[in-house]
């Protein structure tokens, strides 16, 4: 980037994206197939999530077909591939053959340069940018998992590849599901209807356990062993603010429709966390947003924490100049209060599967849905939040914005690297 960027340039920029999480922006078709043309797919990255999408993915179209796997590992490529081949609903449509199972650190290279319309990217959040840059470059639509990357010169990436995937009509859908959920839906658009009134404040919460640690092996190198633990490590997930609760962190954003705070501070620890194995990420967030830039008194307010034996809470709580809105997705109980009076009582959808059904869709229709804008707004929001509590800084969304820290290793390899340490505020 070779000058500052302010929030109004970061505007500018993005305004070509889509602003919805379900717009299908009228796009020229040549990007058409029909129902009956196959979409062959391809899945790079194959954990829990990533052998979930892929099902998904084949249940979204009866013409998709499953054509290739990739993972750094190649035990979890065979895994995935297996447990999927086990489904009898899709086990027919996984047309892989024995060369095409990929591992090692090109394995996405490998994956989106074979015969593939869609790639699924569903790896650790460190190495979305660079393989979402080489899957709109070589012309695939993609769905990405959430968050967009682990530092702002990631963000920036992902926002230079949704740009290049609208210039050439290609579908990119984000694995942030609650914009697919239809109870979540229907709420925010009320609330942007004007249900509530104007957004004063919004409060957020993602209060859970730990996801759980992976203990070292004898034969695993440093960069393997961080690698198959990478939830516990941020340069590799972000820490659980940016991983894990940027689902409540997007819940802002989606209230404020866009709307980027002026500055943000914040507080964080490890106050549970102990042990090598527990890596050098924190265990609890507090973040306030600052969106007043000339607005009266529009406040954000984020908490998360994954500490074992704790109360649980995912809420989002909403307060306008003429009512509130109160969402327990988990529930789902969300209800409007106020000059309106409405409670969703709606049947609920499979939010992940919605994903993946208006992807295909959208692909079909030559009509591609692109959440380029919100994803990367959600995500440096949650990064944003994460270097205010590491740094004890107030840190402006300029700031954040043109950061040059990044997180990831200087090389992909095995072999030796280092321990990174926890941050500490005021030193760090």
């Amino acid at each position: 980037m070779k000058r500052a960027i302010t929030r109004r340039d970061f505007v500018k920029s993005s305004s070509a994206l889509a602003a919805g999480g379900f717009a299908l922006p009228a796009l020229s078709r040549s990007v058409h197939v029909s129902h009956t043309d196959t979409l062959r797919i391809g899945l790079v990255g194959c954990g829990g999530r990533g052998t979930g999408a892929a099902l998904q993915a084949l249940n979204a179209d009866e013409n998709n077909l499953l054509t290739c796997v990739g993972d750094v590992f190649a035990d979890r490529a065979e895994s995935s591939l297996a447990n999927l081949r086990a489904d009898q609903g899709v086990a027919t449509r996984i047309q892989i053959d024995e060369g095409a199972v990929f591992s090692g650190f090109d394995n996405y290279k490998q994956v989106i340069d074979s015969d593939v319309d869609v790639v699924l990217l569903c790896t650790p959040p460190v190495f979305r940018p660079m393989h979402l840059a080489y899957a709109i470059e070589r012309g695939k639509h993609v769905f990405c998992e959430k968050p967009m990357g682990v530092d702002a010169p990631g963000v920036r990436s992902v926002i230079a590849s949704a740009k290049k995937a609208k210039e050439k009509n290609l579908a990119l859908v984000s694995g942030f599901c609650w914009r697919y959920n239809a109870a979540q839906r229907e709420a925010y658009q009320r609330v942007h209807d004007g249900a509530i009134g104007e957004i004063r404040s919004v409060q957020t919460t993602y209060n859970t356990g730990p996801l759980g640690d992976v203990a070292r092996r004898p034969e695993w190198t440093d960069m393997e062993w961080q690698l198959r633990n990478w939830k516990a490590f941020n340069w590799a997930s972000g820490d659980h603010i940016v991983e894990q609760a940027c689902h409540a962190i997007d819940w802002m954003n989606w209230a404020f429709n866009g709307r980027m705070p002026a500055r943000s501070f914040a507080v964080g620890g490890r106050a549970a966390r102990a042990g090598e194995w527990t890596g050098n990420m924190y265990d609890h967030f507090g973040v306030f947003y600052d969106f007043d830039d000339g607005a009266p008194g529009c406040r954000g307010y984020h908490m998360c924490r994954q500490i074992e034996g704790c109360s649980n809470d995912n809420t989002a709580h909403l307060i306008g100049t003429k009512g509130t809105m109160k969402s327990d997705p988990w529930g789902p109980t969300i209800e409007i209060t106020g000059e309106v009076q409405w409670r969703w009582r709606g049947q609920n959808n499979d939010m992940y599967q919605q994903e993946h059904d208006d992807l295909f869709a959208s692909i079909r229709r030559g009509q591609p849905i692109n959440d380029g804008k919100w994803m990367a707004n959600s995500t440096l929001l949650a990064i944003l939040g994460r270097e205010c509590a590491y740094t004890g800084r107030t840190i402006t969304w300029e700031e954040i914005m043109n950061s040059e820290k990044r997180y990831e290793p200087s090389e992909w390899a095995w072999g030796e690297l280092e321990f990174p340490a926890v941050p500490v505020p005021g030193k760090s």
